[in-house]
């Protein structure tokens, strides 16, 4: 009784860190940036078949519910990333999911170029110079790396990144504990100043 009671408890621990860590990710490196021109970039997972994989299908979600109601009919939806063993660009997979499946009509570019997070933020930017808000829909960990690469490269850009709706509470919440040690590992290599708002 005693260990099962020890590992419901630990299993809680578990998910109420992961849950608590992603939710921490979402909200680091962002302004309350305001303006009328609002650009969503929903960055690439790789991709082997030739249609989007659920990894990309659950970006897309984020990136479409993350425009803003009262901006809808003017956000720019950017997928970014590249080729695929399949011969189509992760952009192009993203965009016809979004488009067939989700009946998302508004105004869409793609970045088709990039195999990197770094060359994913290096590619847009010359699609965000006219934007007042940027948002970066990816898993919170991925969208804090792409949000210190956009920092990095163009820090000007980086004080008008706001909040993408990429964190929900409860939702991927099984899984949240292994997506917060992953993040973990791919954010050590930040810089100090970045750090200290992903830990």
């Amino acid at each position: 009784m005693r260990r099962r009671t020890g590992l419901l408890i630990a299993g809680a621990a578990a998910l109420a860190w992961g849950e608590w860590l992603n939710w921490r990710w979402s909200r680091a490196l962002v302004e309350n940036g305001g303006g009328a021109a609002e650009a969503v970039v929903v960055l690439g997972y790789r991709n082997r078949q030739a249609t989007a994989n659920l990894i990309n299908r659950w970006r897309v979600r984020a990136g479409i519910r993350s425009i803003a109601a009262d901006s809808a009919r003017g956000t720019r939806v950017i997928f970014s990333g590249g080729a695929t063993s399949s011969g189509a660009a992760e952009a192009q997979l993203m965009a016809d999911y979004a488009k067939s499946v989700l009946e998302f009509d508004g105004a869409v570019l793609l970045e088709d170029q990039s195999a990197t997070t770094w060359e994913n933020i290096t590619n847009v930017i010359p699609l965000l110079e006219d934007i007042d808000r940027i948002k970066i829909a990816s898993q919170p960990a991925h969208a804090l790396k792409a949000r210190a690469y956009l920092r990095r490269q163009r820090p000007d850009l980086a004080e008008r990144l706001v909040r993408a709706d990429d964190y929900r509470p409860g939702e991927w919440m099984v899984v949240k504990p292994l997506l917060a040690l992953y993040g973990l590992w791919t954010l050590r290599g930040l810089k100090a100043d970045e750090r200290k708002v992903s830990l």
